[in-house]
C-alpha cells in the first residue's frame, strides 16, 4: 500500500470535512482518518483500488471524528445538556396536551434527583423540533414507544430505539445552541 497516496486522498477527504464542520481542523480530520485507516489496514488493502470505496470509508471515519468533537464540545460549553433520559421524558409529554401539562409543572419537585421539572415545556418544544430532524425509523420508534405506549418487541427495534432517544438529545442539544447563538 503506497500511504503517501492514502495521505493525500485523506487530506482532500479532511478538507471537506473541516469546511462542513468548523469545529474541527483538516489537519486534526486527516490524523484521525490515517490512525482508522491504519487500525483497519486488512479492510484498506481489500479496497486499495478502488478510491470511491476508500473516500466512503475516509469521509465515514473523519464525520464520525467531527461529531466526536462537536458532542464533546456541546458537554463541555456550560450550557444546559439533555440526557437520553430526558429526551424520552420530553416526547412521553407530547400525549398531554398545554393545558393538561401546565396543571402538572412544579407540582411533584424532587431535590434527590435530576429531571427536566419545569423546564419540561421548553423541553418539549426542543423535541419537537428535534424529532423533525431524525430519520422516519427513529421519530416512528419515539412515538411508538413513549407516546403510544405500545411495546418494541424485535431486537433490532429496541436498539434502534436505544439509538433513536440518544440521536433525539444530541438533536435538542444542538436546537438549544442554535437557538442560543442566534438570540
Amino acid at each position: 500500500m503506497d500511504w503517501a497516496y492514502l495521505s493525500g486522498l485523506a487530506e482532500r477527504v479532511a478538507i471537506g470535512i473541516a469546511q462542513k464542520w468548523h469545529i474541527v481542523e483538516s489537519a486534526d480530520v486527516k490524523q484521525e482518518i490515517l490512525l482508522h485507516a491504519y487500525t483497519h489496514r486488512a479492510t484498506i488493502e481489500a479496497h486499495y483500488g478502488s478510491e470511491d470505496f476508500l473516500w466512503k470509508i475516509f469521509h465515514k471515519a473523519g464525520t464520525q471524528y467531527a461529531s466526536r468533537e462537536r458532542n464533546y464540545r456541546d458537554l463541555l460549553d456550560d450550557t444546559y445538556y439533555y440526557t437520553p433520559d430526558e429526551a424520552k421524558l420530553a416526547v412521553q409529554t407530547f400525549l398531554y396536551t398545554d393545558a393538561e401539562l401546565g396543571e402538572v409543572v412544579g407540582k411533584k419537585d424532587d431535590l434527590l434527583r435530576t429531571r427536566v421539572g419545569d423546564n419540561i415545556v421548553s423541553a418539549r418544544a426542543d423535541a419537537a423540533t428535534a424529532l423533525k430532524k431524525l430519520p422516519e425509523r427513529y421519530k416512528q420508534l419515539l412515538m411508538r414507544r413513549h407516546v403510544y405506549g405500545l411495546p418494541v418487541s424485535d431486537q433490532a427495534d429496541r436498539q434502534a430505539l436505544t439509538r433513536a432517544t440518544v440521536a433525539l438529545a444530541q438533536q435538542m442539544n444542538r436546537t438549544l445552541r442554535i437557538r442560543r447563538h442566534t438570540t
